[in-house]
């Protein structure tokens, strides 16, 4: 399973990066309003920072401002990837840029059948909302292992994106279904550091190693 990241903090991003923990990054514009900074510098930082895909959302809702947008986008880098909404316009954005050559993350997805349709419009990446599910009574990772089946039976090529992770039992799920990839935000990244046993185990391997005759 790839880890992407799942922030515009650039702090986040580069104490992962240092960890060679992640394969990419996803934002979104809650996340880039979070650093209280121009987002063109919150790009320019990221692309300059991480080599793997780093997902840029559109902030138009219609076809044609989509497109505007993602051309301006993609000239920012190779590793640009264009996030777009699971609307009919947004299908239809991810259609012409997969053409075009460009690679799209389509997100906000809640159901099998839409990542069908993401599939069938090009997607690269389908990032269905698992938290978000969860949030309203509904199984996420159901939806995760569906998208699953229905990508395996027709061959899709398209990646799925477990989203909206809100805690490591998310992580642990999503692998054993075969997500492809888990964006995560850093929180719970070093969260998948942790077990009680492995540091009471590290404190006495420190203890022991005080008593190690020299």
């Amino acid at each position: 399973m790839k880890f992407f990241i799942d922030t515009a903090d650039i702090a986040e991003i580069r104490e992962a990066h240092e960890m060679g923990l992640i394969d990419g990054v996803t934002t979104n514009p809650s996340l880039m309003a979070k650093t209280g900074r121009k987002a063109d510098e919150v790009m320019a930082d990221i692309l300059g920072l991480v080599k793997g895909p780093v997902s840029l959302e559109v902030l138009s809702t219609d076809h044609a401002g989509m497109m505007g947008e993602a051309e301006k986008l993609l000239t920012l880098g190779p590793q640009v990837v264009i996030k777009v909404p699971l609307t009919p316009d947004g299908l239809k954005a991810c259609r012409a840029l997969a053409q075009g050559g460009a690679k799209v993350n389509v997100t906000l997805c809640f159901t099998a059948t839409q990542a069908l349709l993401a599939a069938k419009a090009g997607a690269a990446y389908i990032s269905p909302f698992i938290g978000r599910l969860d949030d309203v009574s509904n199984d996420g990772m159901q939806c995760i292992e569906q998208i699953r089946t229905v990508y395996d039976n027709y061959g899709f090529t398209t990646e799925i994106l477990a989203a909206s992770i809100r805690h490591p039992i998310h992580v642990l799920q999503a692998a054993l279904i075969g997500a492809d990839v888990a964006t995560v935000p850093f929180s719970i990244l070093k969260q998948l550091f942790k077990h009680p046993l492995t540091d009471s185990g590290l404190e006495k391997f420190v203890a022991d190693s005080k008593k190690i005759k020299s």
